[in-house]
């Protein structure tokens, strides 16, 4: 795990300005403390922060091999197997992201389809002068590029081309209104001006800084459900589990999970300790406010029946006033889900004792979890409904205009996942996979455990996963009102004790509580927000704040006050100055 960054500049343009280099490297220095490198080849440069994981002694990038060298952020899991797959290829190094180098030297840009991991990838080639940029098919690992003077930019956070000065701060008015409706943005084209993702799974090559071609991998089949019976179905799941855990908890380092108590995350430990000779360390975090659903009781009893060791935490109310600042800070590209609250709370503690988390994100979505993909599959008079049809601030009439084409990006992915035969649900499923899988999840889990030098790993975001169960038959997935139906069935045959079956009890945090506790003082300096008074009416703010009667204002209340805080830190370029009434009492 580690950050990337470079400039793909033209022949014309001046070469790479060594103050801009050490720019991108100190603002990523959180994504990789346990060492720099560099290369400037021409006009082109390259630039590494690694947190060491694989290969502690003789892995430092960029690493290079012929006439191409290559930085990257992430792990390829599979990479023993592709070393002993490449006969007579000599191997400098042990590291996990050498295969990769060697592959694109025989495949060119089709290298990536046989490597299983989570990774964003640059390869310069100095004789033909391409750069070929890569990010792994379910959007895992971030990369991020930049058209700027002279060229190409690129990096694993947008707020590293922001701090190096390469891109102006400004907001990009159509991805506001997908965040404060969603809480997430869609598509290539992030909340910045200027600054593009690229999508999961997507390669570019760029010469003379410019991109020359494009091409994707998916990372599902866009096919019809197939015909399997539940025992064969039960028997490749379990063996295409065993070894996605297996594959994910390579590590030369010390490593943990995080522990909830639902069933994505108790199916992990489960197989964590099939394959583990030493208790699995497995984390928990709780909430201190009333009323608030709390899983500490449950992950503590999964965690003995599995001989697991435990490690809880009680997440409080001064703690997330106190923090907050910092925690919105790191979501550059920004989710306003509130469990980034918990996720960063997890990583800091779970720091003390391993580098490495395995964490369950990706199940609802290969397994067909969630409550609206049954509402998607059924009849409109029988209380179906479009998925992400409503937006947040729909009947809460603060912003200064409502919004109107919020909803255009995930439109376009509508179209996208109903390709190639795809049953309602698979569709449903393909949707979510599309941006909100990516573009919360995922990048939620990203920048709260990098903030913290911390690598997560998500083994149901494996192709070995996906190809044994996205294309099963849909009552395998959702029965009645029952979402993940076969994956509930493996942990009731492998671990009764979590009561797989047991109504779902869904995780929340006690944002909106403590917002209204808070409303007569916060109200007054959001509203002052510069961000947020371009956007909604102050006085309607500080109203909706002392006012909060029903969960949508208290939603929209955490959105406000995400958006104040991010707004400040990477529209206005301001640092933190203390806890969240500290932060916002200045101007």
């Amino acid at each position: 795990m580690c950050g990337i960054a470079g400039l793909i500049l033209s022949s014309g343009a001046a070469p790479p300005d060594p103050a801009v280099l050490s720019k991108l490297i100190n603002a990523m220095h959180h994504r990789g403390p346990d060492g720099s490198g560099h290369a400037v080849i021409g006009r082109v440069a390259l630039v590494h922060n690694r947190l060491s994981i694989i290969d502690l002694v003789s892995g430092d990038q960029p690493l290079f091999a012929g006439p191409a060298t290559l930085v990257a952020n992430g792990e390829v899991y599979n990479y023993r197997e592709l070393r002993h797959a490449m006969q007579g290829v000599n191997f400098a190094t042990n590291s996990d992201c050498e295969p990769p180098l060697h592959l694109w030297l025989r495949d060119g840009p089709d290298y990536a389809r046989d490597m299983r991991g989570m990774y964003a990838i640059a390869i310069h080639e100095r004789i033909r002068r391409t750069v070929t940029l890569t990010r792994d098919a379910f959007g895992i690992k971030p990369l991020y590029i930049a058209m700027v003077d002279g060229g190409l930019a690129f990096a694993s956070e947008p707020q590293a081309l922001l701090e190096a000065g390469l891109v102006k701060r400004a907001v990009r008015p159509a991805a506001l209104e997908e965040l404060l409706q969603l809480q997430f943005t869609t598509g290539a084209d992030t909340i910045f001006e200027g600054i593009q993702r690229l999508l999961p799974g997507e390669t570019i090559t760029c010469a003379d800084g410019h991109i020359l071609d494009r091409q994707r991998i998916s990372p599902v089949p866009a096919l019809p459900p197939e015909e399997i019976d539940e025992a064969a179905a039960m028997q490749r799941l379990d063996q295409a589990l065993m070894e996605s855990v297996d594959l994910h908890q390579r590590s030369d380092v010390p490593y943990g999970m995080f522990l909830s108590g639902g069933i994505d995350s108790s199916v992990l430990i489960t197989l964590m300790s099939r394959l583990n000779s030493d208790p699995v360390l497995a984390f928990t975090a709780g909430f201190d406010a009333p009323g608030a659903v709390d899983e500490r009781d449950q992950a503590a009893a999964i965690a003995r029946a599995v001989g697991a060791r435990h490690e809880s935490i009680e997440i409080t109310e001064a703690m997330v006033w106190r923090h907050l600042p910092e925690i919105v800070a790191a979501m550059d590209d920004p989710t306003m889900d509130y469990a980034i609250i918990p996720t960063w709370f997890l990583a800091r503690r779970a720091r003390q004792d391993v580098k490495v988390v395995l964490s369950g994100e990706g199940g609802d979505e290969i397994f067909g979890g969630y409550r609206r993909y049954r509402q998607a599959t059924l009849p409109w008079w029988r209380g179906g409904r479009t998925m992400w049809a409503g937006g947040s601030f729909d009947k809460v009439p603060v912003l200064r205009s409502q919004p109107t084409a919020w909803r255009d990006g995930m439109a376009a992915a509508e179209m996208l996942a109903t390709e190639g035969g795809r049953s309602t649900l698979a569709a449903a499923q393909a949707l979510d996979m599309t941006d909100w899988l990516p573009h919360d999840l995922l990048l939620k889990l990203d920048r709260c455990l990098m903030a913290h030098a911390v690598e997560g790993r998500t083994p149901f975001l494996d192709p070995g996963v996906a190809a044994a169960a996205f294309r099963l038959p849909d009552r395998m997935k959702l029965r009645g009102a029952m979402g993940k139906w076969i994956l509930r069935k493996w942990l009731e045959t492998n671990l009764p004790i979590a009561r797989p079956f047991a109504p779902k009890t869904g995780f929340t945090v006690p944002v909106g509580a403590w917002i209204k506790a808070k409303g007569a003082r916060l109200g007054p300096l959001v509203a002052a927000q510069p961000g947020v008074a371009e956007i909604a009416h102050p006085d309607k703010v500080e109203a909706l704040f002392r006012d909060i009667r029903r969960w949508r204002h208290g939603f929209a209340c955490w959105k406000l006050l995400f958006y104040a805080l991010w707004h400040r830190r990477h529209i206005l370029g301001l640092q933190s100055a203390g806890d969240v009434f500290e932060t916002l009492s200045l101007h």
